[in-house]
């Protein structure tokens, strides 16, 4: 009997090690203010279905409109908002694949520059939280970085399933003294 504890053991180690190299998700946080370079800040990124936003900035002096098109992005047309936030913490989930459009609401600030696209792909591959190591502020600010945060999107599902999997097959294992 001794033999099923130490192999039960095992293998739920063995689980849960499988378990923690699942999907993860990251938050990618944008400093949103007029004198960030959002755009070439987006380029160096990797965002992936799944991922959220959080904008950061002075609540009252900014806001962050999402955009349905292009060409309302190109044009600084905020009229037709999908969405509008205000708290100076705003977060948006990466829930498709595509390009989605982010804008300043504050009179003036889009044409000044204070927008950004971001390229979502379907990507289920892990990424290192590593790269997101820099935010979205100028590169003349180094020493400015991102909380970016990985969480488990699909990791907690798949050690509890292969819980249960070991459990059973050692259950099994155990009544038919195979071990």
């Amino acid at each position: 009997m001794d033999g099923v504890y130490r192999v039960s053991l095992v293998m739920v180690l063995y689980a849960l090690a499988l378990g923690t190299t699942g999907t993860l998700a990251a938050k990618h946080v944008v400093t949103w203010d007029l004198s960030s370079d959002m755009n070439s800040w987006a380029k160096g990124k990797t965002f992936k279905v799944g991922d959220q936003l959080v904008f950061k900035y002075s609540s009252g002096l900014h806001s962050v409109v999402e955009l349905s098109t292009e060409k309302e992005y190109k044009n600084c047309d905020i009229g037709n908002a999908l969405d509008s936030k205000s708290s100076g913490s705003d977060e948006f989930k990466l829930t498709k694949a595509g390009t989605r459009y982010f804008a300043c609401g504050t009179m003036g600030h889009c044409d000044q520059g204070m927008k950004v696209q971001i390229k979502t792909v379907a990507g289920t591959d892990s990424s290192s939280p590593s790269d997101d190591d820099q935010d979205s502020s100028s590169s003349s600010s180094p020493s400015s970085t991102t909380s970016t945060t990985p969480t488990t999107s699909a990791a907690g599902v798949q050690s509890v399933a292969y819980l249960l999997l070991i459990f059973a097959l050692v259950s099994t294992m155990s009544l038919f003294h195979v071990v």
